[in-house]
């Protein structure tokens, strides 16, 4: 930006004169069309219509340098530019030129039909902060000093109160275009991307600014290997032409060649011409003929020359002989060619639509859009919607997206990418036109492969004999410390972990007809990854056992039991009375024998 850090405005996008409002920051669209969801509820901003009274973006004056006259690597290629810089013009400081290239990389994954060059992105670049002012970056990517644009208080520029408290650009009364892409902060808060993955969007560095960018060039089904779509995608980022011819003269010098440079070498605009601030409207570009005005300089010298020019034709004097009677017709013109109209889906994605949770989906769905006659239909918009209880989504996070097909037919969705929820669910492609029957993948995810299986309790499990365990039994499967929902379980009570056989009389789940029970299958971990067993109880035998469970994939957890055996019971009392007999036979009465007659 010229202002902050020392760039000086000059002529020529091609050879006319800088006369056009330089826009230096996007802004989000209010027009309908929005493509593709992005996290946190926002949307793609659509081409920049430019309505009366709204401005399209900041207003912030841009670079005009342009590249050199000779591109690198093709000496003397003839492209109407001014003279050269030099070769250090074709190199890019290092962590800007990585970050293009990862934001084309993802950008290829998410928006394949899109179809981003890197060189756009560093022409933009270059035109916007002269390459992060020549890779003033951090090893984060981060900009040092942040880079902000002039202040948009309606003085030269649009006027634009605060939209984000000062969060970005410092200023609580009017926003300010910030980063090295130069986003204003309205359209920062629904654009901005989490582009080095440090979770946060931060518009001043150059990994999160380059992929914010390339989704908003990508906007409204563009296809930016067709010239108009490039076109407007350059124009939706600051509507001028001048900005459109030298963003234009960098795109192509840098597909000519260029070369990497360490951090803060980078090349930087020219300051040997005046600063200032260009207009807020397109000047009138001057005429191809210039007037000449007042007397020679001195008696004698003739007037300036003029270009020679071709006379309005003398109309006759006369009027012709034999006028004619009816006017000349007009060629017959012909009628223009109606749109193709889609009459058939028809699939055209290969690749395996299983997966494993958290992983990406190695197919991806993609559509062949085909008129009546069979022919491929561009321009076609195709929604792709996610359907079914899943947490799986379109890569960045969306569950619905809008591809346009290119000139071949077709539409391809962004990469899936696999929650941690398992199951199945439903991919559907459907088109604008209604009557056109839709298409579905049925798509299968399945649970991480456990690499650990634990008690998410600490209590000893002992119960005395008879009875129910007091503490109830939990574990949790993990996969690399995550936790793993759906995983298959089985529990089975052993003897010891050397004897996996089962004990007759010990501790056993109930059935549902209250049967003993010592195996049970068809557990399953829930979302958490927690397995929580049912109730657990001591059978007869005391001693200790083995509670033994494992996953589908064989990892095993053994949890030590123990039995206690049931105290003693005191017998009944004798309702007669104790008898002095240690046998216990009643004793005989010592009267006289019944046999032994009386004296």
């Amino acid at each position: 930006m010229a202002v902050p850090f020392g760039s000086r405005l000059r002529r020529g996008a091609t050879t006319t004169a800088v006369a056009a409002v330089a826009i230096a920051a996007l802004s989000a669209s209010q027009a309908p069309g929005a493509v593709l969801g992005l996290p946190g509820g926002g949307t793609q901003a659509a081409d920049a219509a430019n309505p009366p009274g709204t401005p399209a973006t900041g207003n912030s004056p841009y670079y005009t340098d342009l590249p050199p006259l000779n591109p690198p690597d093709k000496p003397l290629v003839s492209i109407d530019l001014p003279a050269a810089k030099g070769p250090a013009e074709a190199g890019i400081p290092a962590t800007v030129l990585d970050a293009y290239k990862k934001a084309e990389q993802a950008l290829a994954e998410t928006r394949p039909d899109c179809r981003l060059p890197w060189q756009l992105l560093a022409a933009i670049g270059k035109v916007e902060s002269g390459q992060a002012r020549g890779g003033a970056v951090d090893a984060a990517g981060t900009s040092t000093p942040p880079i902000l644009g002039p202040v948009l208080n309606g003085v030269g520029f649009a006027n634009i109160p605060d939209t984000d408290n000062g969060a970005y650009d410092g200023d609580s009364t009017h926003d300010r275009a910030v980063g090295p892409m130069q986003f204003i902060p309205s359209t920062w808060a629904t654009s901005g991307q989490d582009g080095n993955g440090d979770g946060r969007k931060d518009p001043n560095n150059i990994y999160d600014a380059a992929l914010a960018a390339g989704y908003y060039l990508c906007a409204a089904g563009r296809d930016l290997t067709v010239d108009d779509d490039l076109d407007k995608a350059i124009l939706s980022y600051n509507h001028s032409q001048d900005y459109l011819n030298t963003v234009r003269s960098w795109l192509e010098y840098y597909r000519k060649g260029t070369h990497e440079v360490p951090n803060g070498s980078g090349v930087l605009p020219s300051t040997d011409t005046p600063t200032g601030t260009v207009p807020t409207t397109p000047a009138t570009p001057p005429p191809s003929t210039p007037p000449v005005t007042g007397p020679p300089s001195s008696p004698g010298t003739p007037p300036p020359s003029r270009p020679p020019t071709t006379p309005p034709a003398t109309p006759p004097t006369t009027p012709p002989a034999n006028p004619p009677t009816t006017p000349p017709t007009k060629p017959p013109t012909k009628p223009p060619a109606k749109p193709s109209v889609v009459t058939h889906l028809e699939k055209a994605g290969t690749g395996t639509f299983t997966t494993v949770a958290g992983s990406l989906f190695p197919g991806r769905a993609a559509v062949l859009a085909e008129d009546k006659a069979g022919k491929p239909v561009a321009k076609a918009e195709i929604t792709f919607t996610i359907a079914g209880d899943t947490d799986a989504r379109f890569v960045p996070d969306a569950t619905t997206v809008t591809v346009v097909t290119g000139t071949d037919g077709m539409a391809i969705a962004p990469q899936l990418k696999a929650g941690e929820k398992a199951g199945t669910f439903v991919v559907r492609a459907t088109s604008s036109v209604a009557q056109v029957p839709g298409l579905t993948w049925t798509t299968t995810v399945t649970a991480r492969p456990v690499d650990a299986l634990a008690r998410t309790g600490t209590e000893d499990l002992t119960a005395v004999a008879g009875a129910q365990f007091a503490d109830p039994v939990a574990v949790k499967a993990t996969a690399k410390g995550t936790a793993v929902s759906g995983v298959g379980v089985t529990a089975s009570v052993i003897t010891s972990a050397d004897d996996p056989t089962a004990p007759a009389g010990g501790p056993y789940f109930k059935g549902a007809d209250n049967t003993k029970l010592r195996t049970l299958t068809g557990l399953t971990t829930g979302p958490d990854g927690v397995l929580q067993l049912p109730a657990f109880f001591a059978d007869t035998d005391a001693g200790t056992f083995v509670l033994r469970l494992r996953t589908d994939n064989g990892v095993t957890l053994d949890i030590t039991v123990k039995v206690t055996a049931a105290p003693p019971t005191d017998p009944p009392a004798d309702p007669d009375g104790p008898s002095d007999d240690p046998s216990g036979t009643p004793s005989s009465s010592p009267s006289a024998s019944p046999s032994t007659p009386a004296a």
